[in-house]
């Protein structure tokens, strides 16, 4: 990072923002330029190249010329100017009402690919004055479920206007076909991320699902588009008609899998040669179920549909491959867990600083160290900011020319901001996290029981009040486009709600996918969160003595035991929740993960990762249960595979053995 570009681009702004009517090209040359330009030529290149860098930010630069020069070309009577309202984000003001909602909409993207965005546009409110610290509703905390790699690098190609290349399962032929792809869109529906776009080979838009993707997604070099104009994401997949109901005909151990049970559809006894019991379930989405049937391994055999069938022992198999591939050495890091981050730039530094001069203004007085992690980096990264922002200020160089800034005792006042009192507009990206966490949160606010302290709704109001706000950047954010993460399971959610603000403890029977068996429990709920719309809630479980997690579509009753909570154990400090609470008896195991697969690292809390050549991870990662492992591998399907300990890995492949087994067997015939 260049800390010298970083207070020219600084400079630069401030001289331009601060002048009626304009400054000449010698005048910022001599007063911005004077370290850094030699002589015209380099000079003329980097005024230039800064202007667009500027332009980025959203700060037009106005050129003025006079008319009694001798001509609107010549350089020497060419003035530039920003006006002082530029780019500079509207004033909102919000109820608490609403900036808990808006509150719930950003932190639905803590972990996903537009996480960073959100939290940069919640602290552009912050500076702007209009957002007032607020409470979440009963520990309640939605989240959007990181969609993979390719939702990440999807979003990074549209917002940068780069075609892309990627690997596609298509559903007409069941076969692999490189798609070339201009990403105009992404959004959510019945439960799957799509992206819309021009598909170059077919000359035609077309829709893809990401869980269909089979190859990294990577940008076509030295290629751009523009997307169609007033295009919707949310439009076009209002088209996209939901997938047709089917029935798989399954043979099922005797005993087992009672949550594929559960479901079970009524249906005619059929005979069975293997002794199994045959069950029968509704679908739609055969990738999807076939994600679940492979993670039941040797326990269940798809008979038909054959395209259910199929999509099982592709999983199977790519697992069993991956597995199979010569072993690379296990190193990890000395300092632990490598964050797959990028660079830092000039520009990412400048755009902090455009929100910290006005959080600054609007919280005086506030610790060095609560500054830092308002903004997410070190005490040392933000004093290292401070300190470029004291010395910088008009062309003048006179001390009430600088901006005036201190941090006496480790408390941070302003005095002089030199008109960056006011926050710049949201970017697309930050648009885009709000809106459509806010279009996503549908009923949750009623549900959670959130008091409105004025008429309307709330939602409805902060939705309209940032559309206009965010002005052609929100016109933009319809790019992207997801579904509710309302629960279905409205009851279940209202009653742990309410025990949680009651601090009562309720009876529980629950479904155990790992047991395979229902069992009873005392719990006292501590608070509810989610991946899309599958609900949690995390609750001291009186018969383990100990915090554990359960799934709300897994509950089959639950009701208040008449016993106020314990106090045993309170919500933890992270968010968002942990799906997983480690404790003394985890299994430490080493993962390797392709590219595809790299997010599961995030998605299980990796203690150490490093790094591979092929945009892989090592990953180590503690699980609860040993025992549940073959399923996680069979799950994801060639996208992780077991290292250490040998032993795991050895039980893995058996598993897998004996799964694909099932459908080599002579006796076996193809479904349908």
């Amino acid at each position: 990072m260049s800390a010298s570009r970083t207070e020219r681009l600084l400079n630069l702004l401030l001289a331009l923002l601060n002048t009626k009517v304009g400054l000449p090209r010698a005048v910022l040359r001599e007063k911005v330029y004077h370290d850094t330009a030699d002589n015209d030529v380099a000079f003329g290149r980097m005024f230039e190249r800064d202007k667009v860098d500027l332009k980025q930010f959203g700060f037009e630069i106005e050129t003025l010329t006079d008319p009694r020069s001798f001509g609107a070309d010549d350089p020497a009577s060419t003035r530039y100017r920003i006006g002082k309202d530029s780019n500079r984000l509207p004033e909102v003001s919000l109820t608490s009402a609403e900036c808990t909602v808006l509150l719930l909409a950003a932190q639905l993207w803590e972990r996903a690919a537009l996480g960073t965005a959100a939290a940069n546009a919640v602290r552009k409110l912050q500076a702007a004055g209009g957002f007032t610290d607020v409470d979440l509703p009963a520990g309640v905390q939605p989240r959007i479920k990181p969609a993979g790699q390719a939702f990440d690098d999807v979003v990074a190609a549209m917002h940068g206007r780069h075609p892309v290349l990627f690997g596609y399962l298509a559903v007409s032929t069941g076969r692999e076909e490189i798609r070339e792809v201009e990403p105009w869109g992404l959004g959510s529906r019945f439960g799957q991320w799509y992206l819309v776009g021009f598909d170059r080979g077919r000359a035609a838009k077309r829709l893809f699902r990401l869980s269909r993707m089979t190859s990294a997604v990577t940008v076509v070099p030295g290629s751009s588009f523009e997307p169609p104009a007033g295009f919707d994401a949310r439009a076009e997949l209002d088209s996209l008609d939901e997938l047709p109901l089917q029935r798989a005909t399954l043979e099922v151990d005797a005993g087992r899998l009672l949550a594929l049970r559960k479901r079970a559809a009524p249906h005619e006894q059929l005979p069975s040669r293997s002794g199994r019991d045959h069950v029968v379930v509704d679908f739609r989405d055969p990738e999807q179920l076939a994600e679940e049937l492979a993670s039941y391994g040797p326990h269940v055999k798809v008979r038909e549909p054959a395209e259910l069938r199929t999509a099982v022992v592709r999983r199977l198999q790519g697992a069993t491959d991956f597995s199979a591939t010569a072993a690379i050495p296990v190193e990890f890091p000395e300092a632990g867990r490598a964050p797959r981050a990028r660079k830092r730039t000039s520009e990412d530094q400048l755009a902090r600083m455009l929100q910290l001069v006005p959080f600054l203004v609007h919280h005086q007085g506030l610790h060095v160290q609560e500054v830092a992690s308002r903004f997410g980096i070190s005490r040392k990264e933000l004093i290292d900011d401070l300190k470029i922002l004291i010395c910088s200020g008009l062309p003048g160089g006179y001390p009430d020319d600088l901006l005036d800034i201190q941090w006496e005792n480790d408390h941070v006042y302003i005095s002089e901001h030199l008109d960056l009192n006011r926050p710049v507009r949201f970017n697309e990206d930050e648009a885009a996290a709000l809106l459509t966490g806010l279009a996503m949160l549908g009923d949750l606010p009623a549900l959670a029981g959130m008091s409105e302290d004025e008429p309307g709704s709330a939602l409805d109001s902060v939705t309209i009040k940032l559309t206009g706000a965010a002005g052609q950047a929100g016109r933009l954010a319809g790019s992207v486009s997801g579904q509710s993460v309302a629960p279905e399971q409205s009851e279940s959610f209202a009653a742990i709600t309410q025990a949680i603000r009651d601090g009562h403890q309720l009876q529980l029977r629950y479904l155990s996918l790992q047991r395979d068996e229902v069992t009873e429990r005392d719990v006292d709920p501590l608070r509810l969160y989610s991946l899309d719309n599958t609900w949690y809630f995390e609750a001291y479980c009186h018969s383990k003595a100990g915090i554990r997690n359960f799934r709300l579509d897994r509950v089959d009753s639950l009701k208040p035991n008449g016993r106020p909570a314990s106090g045993m154990a309170t919500p933890e400090q992270d968010f968002p929740a942990r799906l997983f609470t480690p404790s003394d008896d985890d299994v430490l195991v080493v993962l390797q993960l392709t590219r595809q697969g790299a997010g599961l690292a995030d998605d299980y809390y990796a203690e150490r990762t490093a790094e591979l050549h092929d945009g892989g991870l090592l990953a180590e990662v503690r699980f609860g249960n040993a025992g549940w492992l073959p399923m996680f591998v069979s799950q994801h399907g060639g996208s992780v595979r077991i290292l250490h300990p040998e032993t795991l890995r050895h039980e893995t492949d058996a598993w897998l053995d004996a799964a694909l087994a099932q459908y080599k067997s002579p006796s076996d015939t193809t479904a349908g």
